[in-house]
């Protein structure tokens, strides 16, 4: 029979499953995570955890934070379970399963207690996993967008914040009018130089509510960019089910992921950090050449099959990955269009990540689904397809198969909501992308002119011609043609020659 998870019922775990090895009511708290869902609890949290077990930086604990819904039920959940979490790993030899036991509290999901929490000198860092859509850029420009209605309120109201970068302008504000210093705030979320996004909202939002504060933050406030990688899908039944049969642990809200785990962090902190690097995060000066690195081969690889897989009537990935075509499809796609415009980076061997991406894809043991990959193409064509194809065009390089890759977007975004057992359109463009998409039937670019994805790709005739070309073969023969087309295609050079010139056509 399975146990409830709580501090007491530890000691009466299986020996299978890990527990923390020290003494929790010795842990302080430094660290407030703002956003504590899954990845945090399989990323940071573990990392923490780790530490913690060599007896190192006990005043480092974290502090959970959140402003929407979904936070109100994890912290009740968590709550009843002296805030431990069940962390699974899903090795595809065989899973193991830890018992977390970083966190120490879950601030009530309200703004006040939130900014309380954040005016404690005991907090340093400020962690934040709040998804790419919650940090008020501009879809067009990707840049803070001081005019959102959310943000007009705050800075109308600063006393009475609304958003979480209200929340933290106002501790700030508090903070330096107390002479407590600053925190560090460091985003764990899957965006390009996502420390500058987070410095480029805080401090918009402060210059529109006190200048003066603005440039203390501006001064004082450190930003690090950040690369996090590690697969976590969501917990539902199964998930749950899963750790009660094969542990013993009845846990509200378990987290499964992938084994493999890599952060990568600036080392500029403002307040002190944990020593992170003896559990194995790599502080660097500069991260951006690892980040570009798992955009362009982690994400961009999951797009890139993602469409195809749904098309071909897969559900799960590593069944998808078990199909020589799209496995093929994706290790010519990096080869021929992506490595050739990855800049060199000392230390980092490109051919080996993805040689471990492909090896990460296809364990069965995940459950990682198609569908997900799916999701909110709008959002993720423009971080991890579309930058690699401005590249390439820039520099005259092939592209032919970057093109396919949206045409099989296109195809997909046409005939998911009409196809039983395909994974459906979800996306927050779901009409305007299955409105382009039923008009390419008839004027093929008119999916590349949905402007808030492609902004003036459409403008392209070479592209748009490429794009048209694909999208016949996809009509014609199908998507596994097509993708079998560009893999026998070797190094294409008929088609780059033909797709390189778009930019300038």
């Amino acid at each position: 029979m399975a146990l409830p998870l709580s501090q007491q019922t530890l000691a009466a775990l299986g020996q299978d499953v890990g527990v923390p090895a020290y003494d929790r009511r010795r842990l302080r708290p430094g660290v407030l995570h703002i956003g504590l869902g899954n990845f945090h609890r399989s990323h940071m949290a573990s990392y923490l955890d780790r530490l913690f077990t060599r007896g190192e930086a006990l005043d480092w604990a974290v502090i959970g934070a959140g402003v929407m819904p979904a936070d109100v039920r994890m912290r009740r959940r968590l709550h009843r379970q002296d805030w431990l979490s069940t962390v699974v790993d899903l090795h595809p030899e065989g899973s193991s399963a830890r018992v977390v036991g970083a966190m120490v509290d879950f601030v009530p999901v309200a703004s006040a207690a939130i900014v309380r929490a954040l005016v404690d000198p005991g907090v340093r860092i400020v962690t934040l996993t709040i998804t790419e859509g919650g940090y008020f850029l501009d879809p067009a420009t990707g840049r803070f967008d001081a005019t959102h209605p959310r943000i007009l309120a705050d800075a109308s109201e600063p006393r009475r914040p609304g958003t979480l970068f209200g929340m933290l302008v106002k501790a700030l504000a508090e903070r330096r009018a107390r002479g407590l210093g600053p925190f560090t705030v460091l985003s764990c979320d899957n965006l390009p130089g996502n420390g500058e996004v987070t410095r480029s909202v805080v401090v918009g939002l402060a210059e529109r509510v006190d200048r003066d504060l603005a440039t203390w933050i501006r001064r004082e406030v450190s930003f690090p960019n950040a690369m996090v990688d590690c697969i976590t899908p969501s917990t539902t039944a199964r998930e749950r089910e899963l750790v009660s049969r094969r542990f013993g642990i009845e846990d509200a809200a378990p987290v499964v992921c992938e084994p493999f785990r890599q952060w990568v962090v600036e080392d500029r902190f403002c307040a002190g950090r944990p020593p992170l690097e003896r559990v194995g995060v790599e502080f660097v000066d500069e991260v951006s050449g690892h980040e570009t690195m798992k955009l362009r081969l982690l994400n961009a690889g999951h797009a890139s099959i993602a469409y195809v897989a749904a098309l071909l009537g897969y559900r799960q990935v590593h069944a998808a990955m078990g199909d020589p075509d799209i496995r093929d499809w994706l290790g010519a796609l990096q080869e021929r269009e992506i490595l050739p415009v990855l800049r060199p980076v000392e230390g980092l061997d490109y051919r080996a990540y993805r040689t471990r991406i492909v090896e990460r894809l296809c364990n069965p043991e995940m459950g990682d689904t198609v569908s997900r990959l799916c999701a909110n193409g709008s959002a993720r064509q423009p971080k991890f397809i579309l930058p690699a194809l401005r590249d390439a065009l820039g520099r005259g390089l092939p592209v032919a198969g970057l093109v396919l890759e949206l045409a099989l977007w296109c195809h997909y975004c046409r005939v998911a909501d009409d196809t039983p057992g395909m994974p459906p359109l979800a996306d927050p463009l779901s009409s305007r992308l299955r409105a382009g998409a039923r008009e390419a039937a008839r004027v093929p670019w008119a999916f590349l002119g949905i402007r808030e994805v492609f902004h003036d790709l459409a403008e392209s005739p070479g592209l748009r011609r490429a794009f048209a070309d694909w999208l016949a073969v996809i009509e014609a023969r199908g998507p596994r043609a097509a993708i079998r087309r560009y893999i026998d295609q070797g190094d294409h050079r008929s088609a780059s020659r033909q797709t390189s010139k778009a930019g300038s056509s």
